[in-house]
């Protein structure tokens, strides 16, 4: 097999598809996609010999939008005994370098949730049984490649690997996040796995520090704030709609009863911005856009609410939009843009400017 292997949010195979083939010609790497509704994956079989594995090392995954996960598929194994799973698995590594981590996964479907205890129980005969074969370290490294088993059913497995400079560090593609008791809604799961995934742990008491100043748009009723409030930050809420007493009662909220369209702050310090409005992406992405023309705000994430069709086609375009209003700026600005876990029908997006940001990590900004 010469194939690429992508894990997404089930519903959005073709988004996955769209946005691979678009990457891959772009690589001069040809093919096509093998997809399934709601099936949570995508394989995207190469028509070159090497170019599935040219792809999981320069396709880079950061960039990707809708796709979880990256890696390189080998081997489908199906009708697998259920007495003995390891062993055909264990012939199907034959060709593998050393791993340095193990991962036994399934697709995020309700149908395929059913095989998690199982997997998680595979794991350990299956991680002794390959560490005796040779083929994966007596401790785990990222200095070498992920060893993957994703298992569609008890008795079929997608045997592969995947690069740990160019893939999800999570397991399943899918941060692990518990909800905080006192956060006013459930949306504040969605900023904190965008820190998560955008923004190096290394810098967090660069970027994410207490003693910042940020601006909420359409904070109400507090899920996103909650995030910033708990990292130590000074937050503008702005929404006409209620926030929660908890975070008033913090100090370091100061609630602007304003359309979030229209606020715009009286002083140029303002770290972050947020955003979780639901309305028309373009007009979102204009909204971001003027803060940055204004010199208003140094970061901001912000989610795009996706229209039911071509959902693929929508992103790029605003993304590209974005781009063209940044371009009148000096700065060297880094757009990210991903379909999180925590996000339904969206997208998140991150953007910043890398010349600002390096001087400010060398103490030239404070």
């Amino acid at each position: 097999m010469n194939h690429l292997l992508f894990y997404c949010r089930p519903g959005f195979e073709k988004e996955v598809a769209a946005e691979i083939q678009d990457k891959a010609v772009a690589l001069e790497c040809f093919g096509f996609c093998r997809i399934k509704d709601n099936s949570g994956y995508v394989i995207f079989e190469c028509y070159g010999a090497e170019d599935a594995d040219k792809l999981a090392r320069r396709l880079p995954f950061r960039e990707l939008i809708f796709a979880r996960q990256m890696l390189v598929v080998t081997q489908e194994l199906d009708g697998l005994d259920l007495a003995d799973r390891i062993t055909p698995i264990i012939e199907a590594t034959a060709t593998y370098t050393l791993c340095g981590e193990l991962r036994v996964e399934t697709p995020d479907t309700n149908e395929a949730k059913e095989l998690t205890t199982f997997c998680r129980k595979f794991s350990v005969p299956l991680r002794q049984a390959l560490r005796q074969a040779g083929k994966l370290t007596k401790e785990q490294t990222h200095r070498r490649p992920v060893l993957h088993v994703l298992f569609l059913a008890n008795d079929k497995a997608l045997v592969g690997y995947s690069y740990t400079n160019n893939n999800s560090v999570f397991h399943m593609g899918i941060p692990r996040l518990k909800f905080p008791s006192d956060a006013p809604s459930r949306s504040t799961l969605k900023l904190e796995e965008a820190f998560h995934v955008f923004v190096p742990q290394d810098q967090w008491d660069v970027r994410l520090t207490s003693g910042l100043n940020a601006v909420d748009l359409g904070a109400c009723p507090g899920g996103w704030t909650y995030q910033l409030v708990r990292r130590g930050m000074m937050v503008t809420a702005v929404d006409n709609g209620p926030m929660a007493e908890s975070l008033m009662e913090t100090g370091q909220v100061k609630h602007v009863r304003d359309d979030g369209f229209r606020y715009r702050p009286a002083k140029k310090n303002t770290y972050w911005l947020v955003c979780d409005m639901v309305e028309k992406p373009a007009r979102v992405t204009h909204l971001i856009a003027s803060w940055f023309l204004d010199g208003l705000c140094q970061e901001a994430i912000f989610n795009l609410k996706l229209p039911m069709k071509r959902r693929y086609q929508e992103v790029e375009h605003n993304l590209d939009m974005l781009r063209e209003w940044l371009s009148a700026l000096e700065g060297e600005f880094v757009i990210q843009a991903k379909q999180l876990y925590h996000d339904r029908e969206e997208i998140t997006v991150h953007v910043f400017d890398q010349r600002q940001l390096t001087r400010r990590l060398s103490g030239s900004i404070q």
